[in-house]
């Protein structure tokens, strides 16, 4: 119960700073330099790393059809989760080469939703592993 508060707790922080950087940080700030930069990537950052927070979060504890999908009890389980959830973020990114969704394809967007996705995995490993009370010396990529 503890890794799924924790959960709860990093997906109500990470949506509250995605907000904060789309809709006041970003109007603010204006489309030069690198902080402009940085405020673009960061949402496909952070949203990347929140997948398998949110897929715990949503899913402990529920039977239904996605629940079985996305459940992660293990390690094997969390690769698999954060693989489609990347799959999702490209499928989205590509979609976005078509102007009927009205925004713009970019690769950078690509790139550090593949950062984040690596970096989550990383770190939810290790609650995993923490959660379950085993020793772990290596992360398997």
């Amino acid at each position: 119960m503890h890794l799924k508060r924790t959960c709860r707790y990093v997906m109500i922080t990470g949506t509250l700073l995605i907000w904060t950087v789309k809709f006041i940080l970003r109007p603010v700030i204006g489309t030069s330099g690198f902080t402009s930069f940085f405020l673009g990537i960061l949402p496909n950052l952070l949203g990347s790393f929140l997948i398998p927070f949110a897929a715990f979060w949503f899913f402990k504890g529920r039977n239904h059809f996605v629940a079985k999908i996305f459940r992660i009890g293990e390690l094997q389980e969390l690769r698999s989760v954060c693989w489609m959830g990347f799959g999702l973020v490209v499928i989205n990114e590509f979609l976005q080469l078509y102007p009927l969704f009205g925004r713009t394809f970019d690769v950078n967007d690509l790139l550090f939703s593949f950062i984040g996705t690596i970096a989550s995995y990383m770190v939810f490993a290790r609650l995993i592993v923490s959660a379950n009370g085993e020793v772990l010396k290596k992360l398997p990529v």
